[in-house]
């Protein structure tokens, strides 16, 4: 186990120091930061002058050592737009986006998972083919139209939910947080519908995958031999592994949440880090790109390294073969 977690911590710095090193040539080839800050009127000693003040008359491989630096204590200068330090941009929406992923998370799972079981139940019945065809519904639609069509619906046309905002919220620390109001869980209620439409279908239709592939194994057969209840044997014994291979997406799944909310956050304009990227994308507000880049990119392999422990957990037959490697040296 602790040579498995040192493998993996390996390879997660490596893959974090590749897109620091992507991250790093944003600032090398997607305009200049000192034309951005002094504008284009700026006299040539005074380009010079902040150049050499931001240490970018030094070597490449110099710059990039220093951006390593900073980057690992979460620095990357200040937001070309709003004259503000990123870190401290980045702190303040990433409350945000990170409880609109939680709730359209638990939505997709909640959901998605009984959903996906009575569709491998109850194969060939006509609410199983109705539910197959709504989650194949689910993942055609884009999510903008599946944002637009809620607001229409429930927004503009029912008047039940607010149609953008984060509502009202309450200071924790640091931490602003609209899930401990009541007006919060209103604003919230839309744009994790929308984001949690598509990861619950796919959630769905893996899960039905898996446990009809599951039910056909010989071990379910030799289950029902034994005379063991159908309740045992789907939920003891078939859903148990079925949700192995299912927690590689699931975990997959609530990193592209948080990472790909940008469209949703456009859309209800909800003030989390997707929405400030893509006023960043907007203004070539460079630092921010470059911070929400290795964010996102940390958020991965967090919990790829998470859903690979939890592994060891679930699946005894790792930790055997972990055993039987390391006996074999």
């Amino acid at each position: 186990m602790p040579v498995f977690i040192f493998r993996r911590l390996i390879q997660a710095i490596l893959v974090m120091v590749c897109v620091a090193f992507i991250a790093f040539m944003l600032f090398q080839y997607v305009g200049d930061p000192v034309v951005f800050l002094l504008g284009q009127d700026a006299k040539p000693d005074q380009i010079a002058a902040l150049r050499v003040d931001l240490g970018l008359d030094q070597p490449f491989f110099i710059q990039f050592w220093h951006f390593l630096l900073n980057a690992a204590q979460g620095e990357f200068g200040l937001s070309l737009r709003q004259g503000a330090k990123v870190s401290r941009l980045l702190s303040e929406r990433f409350p945000a986006t990170l409880e609109l992923a939680v709730v359209a998370a638990a939505l997709a799972l909640l959901i998605g998972v009984p959903m996906g079981v009575y569709a491998a139940l109850r194969r060939g019945t006509l609410s199983s083919q109705l539910l197959m065809m709504i989650s194949l519904l689910g993942v055609s639609l884009p999510t903008f139209l599946v944002g637009i069509l809620l607001i229409l619906v429930f927004s503009v046309g029912l008047g039940w939910f607010p149609s953008f905002g984060r509502g009202e919220v309450v200071e924790l620390g640091w931490w602003r947080s609209g899930l401990l109001t009541v007006d919060g869980w209103h604003h919230v209620i839309l744009p994790a519908v929308t984001l949690a439409v598509f990861q619950l279908t796919l959630i769905m239709r893996l899960v039905r995958a898996e446990m009809l592939e599951v039910l056909r194994t010989d071990y379910i057969r030799f289950a029902r031999a034994r005379g063991l209840s159908n309740n045992a044997i789907h939920f003891g014994h078939a859903l148990k592994n079925t949700l192995v291979p299912v927690m590689t997406i699931t975990g997959l799944q609530l990193g592209q949440i948080i990472a790909f909310a940008i469209i949703t956050e456009t859309v209800f304009q909800w003030p989390g880090m997707g929405l400030l990227f893509i006023q960043a994308v907007t203004f070539a507000d460079i630092p921010v790109m470059a911070a929400y880049l290795c964010l996102i990119a940390l958020i991965f392999v967090v919990i790829n390294l998470v859903v690979d422990l939890l592994y060891f957990v679930v699946d005894p037959r790792l930790r055997l073969s972990n055993l039987t490697s390391s006996g074999s040296r």
